[in-house]
């Protein structure tokens, strides 16, 4: 996409367009509600902007290890409507993930937010992958080209989604349903007619709130 000397040079631009343009919305107070017209010019090289009724995507990129990984979405999505609005993006595979934006504000894509993670990128790192973005403050929808990147830049080291951490949770907890379920059904069986009926109603419990 860009040269090794570009991308060198680049390195940190995500987090200096948010803070620039983070600081530029506190400094702007009530001033935001109008927004200027030169506070959305920039964009940094690495990601992409587009508009979307009322939100403003500003270097939207998607960070993975490979076409088949996860894809955490970084970037800055800014909101210039006087009513929350959310942001939901449609990736490869069915994969979907949804950004909440606040009335006059913004939500930065950083390490200080909550993961935006498409469960499929969709394309390699160094590729550009289509998703369909859409907001529902005016339901307005737009198909858009994200690059995705991988930790061959220090900056996004951080970001590259890690999969084993969901699944092992996922997994774990299906066990723990299973020995409880067991064990129920072994002290329900073990027991007399009248425990098994006061261990039937606990059993239901414990499967149901699992």
């Amino acid at each position: 996409m860009r040269s090794t000397a570009m991308n060198r040079a680049q390195r940190g631009k995500l987090a200096l367009t948010a803070a620039a343009l983070g600081a530029s919305l506190l400094t702007a107070g009530c001033g935001y509600i109008t927004p200027q017209q030169t506070s959305h010019q920039y964009s940094a090289s690495d990601g992409i902007r587009a508009d979307l009724g009322p939100l403003q995507l500003r270097n939207i990129l998607i960070v993975s290890a490979g076409e088949n990984e996860p894809g955490r979405l970084i970037g800055a999505v800014y909101n210039s409507s006087s009513k929350d609005v959310k942001l939901t993006v449609n990736g490869a595979k069915g994969s979907q993930t949804e950004v909440p934006v606040k009335a006059n504000s913004y939500t930065l894509l950083n390490e200080n937010s909550d993961a935006a993670i498409l469960s499929t990128t969709g394309g390699k790192p160094g590729s550009l992958v289509d998703v369909k973005v859409s907001e529902n403050g005016t339901n307005v929808s737009n198909t858009i080209k994200v690059p995705v990147l991988d930790a061959t830049l220090q900056e996004y080291k951080n970001y590259v989604p890690t999969p084993s951490s969901s699944a092992t949770s996922s997994s774990s907890a299906s066990p723990s349903s299973s020995a409880s379920a067991g064990s129920s059904a072994s002290e329900s069986s073990s027991a007399g007619a009248g425990s098994s009926a006061s261990a039937t109603p606990s059993a239901t419990a414990t499967a149901t709130s699992r």
